[in-house]
């Protein structure tokens, strides 16, 4: 990222903190205040709308504009890049006004917010890979707007909350592949077949099937699961006989069996990985590898044997120089 694009985010983020504090006149009345606020909302000062609309809410509670400030403060909250305080706006607003004639507009800024949280200023300047992001924000995107399009379905923003849970369930999904590859590079490879499966399963219709199944032959390859695995590829040979993980109709895993830690990792205990952790940090996901933990619990007793084998075959075996040196020197 350039250096003037570091400067313009301090500027903005300068300028906005200052303004934050503009004081807005006592004497103004309702019908003033809320002209300002709207005069601020059209030239995009949304900094001073924002004092405005909180001013014209608090000073005349029932007022005749002070739902429509209640409103407004949502969008320019959004417009403001305060996702957080946007959404809380919005929950307010649905709570205080359950039937207003406008509050589908409340959940569709909700959903905004949501779906834009992660990508602020600085997703502007840096290819980030949305796939690779904590997760929680997208499903909390897609709830809002599912809630939305369930409750209010003739709604004028529902068009277009449909088609951002498109792109969402498919984001979710490719997220689920992103942490499936990251489990089957570290050898878990039960972890890596639930995640593959979960997504088999629960987002069918995206472009990630594929790489599901893909994950899922690998795994159970991995895990001496033949029968498993031949399923799952036969599915995959079917349904997707293109994918990049066949080539002439076999199958290619994409992760070798050998440690594949870079030397930084192994010189600093795996303190600093190469990679990208996986994104299990929300909440959502934490009940998700939950499911997959009891889902391990649940697998049937005959397999139970297998999987040791599996295991106990995988484990890396150690001379005393490789412990010594912890690994350096494998």
């Amino acid at each position: 990222m350039q250096v003037k694009h570091l400067l313009l985010i301090a500027i903005l983020a300068l300028t906005a903190a200052c303004s934050s504090n503009e004081t807005v006149d006592e004497n103004l009345g309702e019908v003033e205040l809320y002209q300002q606020a709207q005069a601020d909302l059209d030239s995009k000062a949304y900094t001073s709308a924002i004092s405005k609309l909180k001013a014209l809410e608090s000073r005349y509670p029932f007022g005749r504009f002070a739902e429509q400030a209640q409103l407004e403060l949502i969008y320019a909250y959004y417009r403001n890049m305060e996702p957080e305080a946007a959404r809380s706006s919005a929950e307010r607003f649905i709570r205080l006004h359950p039937q207003h004639p406008n509050v589908d507009y409340a959940y569709y800024l909700k959903g905004l917010a949501s779906f834009d949280q992660d990508r602020g200023l600085l997703a502007r300047f840096l290819p980030l890979d949305m796939t690779k992001r904590d997760p929680g924000a997208a499903r909390d995107s897609f709830n809002e707007f599912a809630q939305l399009t369930s409750r209010y379905p003739n709604s004028r923003y529902a068009p277009d909350a449909k088609a951002r849970m498109i792109y969402l369930r498919n984001l979710l999904a490719a997220n689920e592949i992103h942490v499936a590859h990251y489990y089957l590079k570290r050898q878990a490879y039960v972890a890596a077949a639930n995640r593959g499966r979960y997504v088999v399963e629960n987002f069918q219709g995206t472009p990630s099937v594929a790489d599901g199944l893909a994950v899922m032959t690998e795994a159970y390859q991995r895990l001496g699961l033949d029968e498993l695995a031949a399923s799952s590829l036969e599915t995959l040979r079917l349904n997707y006989p293109e994918h990049a993980s066949l080539e002439d109709g076999e199958f290619t895993p994409r992760e070798t069996e050998e440690d594949s830690r870079s030397w930084l990792s192994r010189a600093t205990l795996g303190l600093i990985e190469g990679d990208v952790p996986p994104p299990d940090t929300s909440r959502a996901n934490r009940d998700v590898i939950r499911q997959y933990e009891a889902a391990e619990r649940d697998l049937p007793e005959e397999l139970i044997p297998v999987l040791d084998e599996a295991r106990e075959a995988e484990a890396p075996k150690r001379s005393w120089w490789s412990r010594l040196t912890f690994g350096l020197f494998d």
